[in-house]
């Protein structure tokens, strides 16, 4: 069955790897998708403003400066170098107004978010007599910012790019003559667009989906935990209950063995014809009825909860009662060496108790140290006031119980399976009934122990 459950918790977990996976490249095309439109939307509403015919005229005129200075660089008035830094001046003088125009119908967009936008070189190529000349970009430069704002290119997105080829002429003086040469130029665009907190953007559209992927994520687990754990109790209850049968199967075998062998004896007619051995043997049918009624007596008593029980408060002094309830509990404990220790509080206390039903809790836990204990068994029990509260310590050199058994300890039914506890009679009531008295009596237990180094166990209840 354990297996089982293991193989069960493997394949629940590979699956919701599996579903994990599955909704993550969900939401990972979905974020694709969203960034694309998003980008998309905002490319269609900025392209409309660099299309505007205010700006096309400006580059017009960046266009036809251009082609004098190529006019000088041919005629060798001015080097390549000087005609790239005249291209980058015009530029520069003619984006004040580019920029200011671009802004002004951006702003009548009105659509929520910063934008920038600029216009790149991205190469130059003169053509003339069929021998291509790239005059840009130059090896130590890459594009050069024609019109808008400058700004980080990383995560910028290309909206457009604008290939254009124009045929041009110029005078140029050969041998004394004045000629007219032309030249193919071709120069080639990009148009680049930033949105500034896109990444944000986005993740706000998708709030809803990722809320919700969430929450269902976290409504798998729980449920998934809510299964197991349900299994893996279901199998412990039943763990329990055949445990349970098989302890009051033992449990109930012994009398009614003994009362079959006492009945037999009593049809026998030496038994019969002797008075002294009748009696001896009605004493025995007598005292395994007895036990047999206080077995089921134990089942029926000790399986009430805390709101069922009911308490007969009577004012006990601390020190009188504990020295008897030790006392008894020393002539009832057949054990060869045992040693009981009381350091009960010195100053008397008072305390308001069901005499009867929290001796009966106390006497478990003593009766469980001596079950449970070694061979030179020691308990000693102390107690103590604390914020107003009466502590009562009971401890033990016994073998100690597991953590993961200190959990169980006080539930129904439930018996410790380790080491030698299998050799020891019980039903697995007794701490459970502890705890449920000292609930009734607004208290409260609980456990410290270690293998090997024995038990402690601490009640706490109220002193009025």
């Amino acid at each position: 069955m354990k297996n089982k459950i293991t193989i069960l918790i493997i394949l629940s977990v590979i699956v919701l790897i599996a579903l994990s996976s599955i909704q993550a490249y969900l939401i990972q095309n979905t974020y694709e998708l969203k960034k694309k439109a998003f980008i998309q939307e905002t490319d269609d509403l900025v392209s409309k403003i660099s299309s505007d015919e205010r700006l096309d005229s400006i580059y017009d005129v960046w266009s036809d400066q251009l082609k004098d200075h190529i006019s000088d660089f041919k005629n060798k008035r001015i080097t390549e170098s000087d005609l790239i830094g005249r291209m980058k001046d015009n530029a520069e003088t003619l984006n004040k107004q580019y920029d200011t125009i671009f802004q002004t119908e951006l702003k009548k967009l009105d659509i929520g978010y910063d934008v920038q936008f600029k216009k790149n070189l991205a190469f130059l190529v003169i053509t003339q007599d069929e021998v291509r000349d790239s005059i840009f970009p130059l090896k130590d430069r890459k594009r050069m910012m024609l019109f808008g704002e400058d700004f980080n290119e990383e995560e910028a997105t290309i909206i457009n790019t604008q290939r254009t080829f124009t045929k041009n002429e110029f005078f140029s003086q050969e041998e004394g003559e004045i000629v007219t040469l032309s030249f193919d130029l071709e120069i080639y665009s990009v148009e680049l667009l930033l949105i500034k907190d896109w990444k944000r953007i986005v993740y706000g559209q998708m709030t809803l989906l990722l809320l919700g992927s969430v929450l269902l994520f976290l409504f798998v687990i729980g449920l998934l935990y809510y299964s197991i754990k349900n299994l893996v109790t279901q199998k412990r209850i039943a763990e329990i209950k055949t445990d349970f049968i098989n302890n009051i199967t033992h449990e109930l075998k012994t009398p009614l063995a003994t009362l079959s062998i006492a009945t037999k004896s009593l049809r026998s007619d030496v038994i019969k014809n002797n008075e002294s051995a009748f009696n001896n043997t009605l004493n025995i049918v007598n005292r395994q009825n007895e036990r047999l009624q206080k077995l089921i007596d134990q089942v029926m008593n000790n399986s009430l909860s805390n709101e069922e029980i009911l308490l007969n408060r009577e004012q006990v002094i601390d020190n009188t009662y504990f020295i008897n309830v030790l006392e008894d509990f020393k002539l009832s404990t057949q054990h060869g060496d045992l040693k009981v220790i009381n350091n009960i509080y010195e100053p008397e206390v008072l305390l308001r108790i069901d005499k009867f039903q929290f001796t009966t809790a106390i006497t478990n836990i003593l009766e469980n140290a001596v079950k449970y204990g070694v061979e030179k068994t020691v308990i000693t029990v102390s107690s103590s006031i604390v914020n107003g509260e009466y502590l009562i310590e009971i401890r033990d050199n016994g073998v100690g119980i597991s953590e993961r058994n200190q959990k169980l300890i006080f539930e129904k039914f439930y018996r410790v399976s380790e080491g030698n506890v299998h050799d020891v009679k019980g039903l697995g009531l007794g701490l459970y009934y502890t705890y449920q008295i000292i609930k009734a009596h607004n208290g409260s237990i609980k456990i410290e122990s270690e293998l090997n180094k024995g038990t402690t166990f601490i009640i706490k209840i109220p002193v009025k």
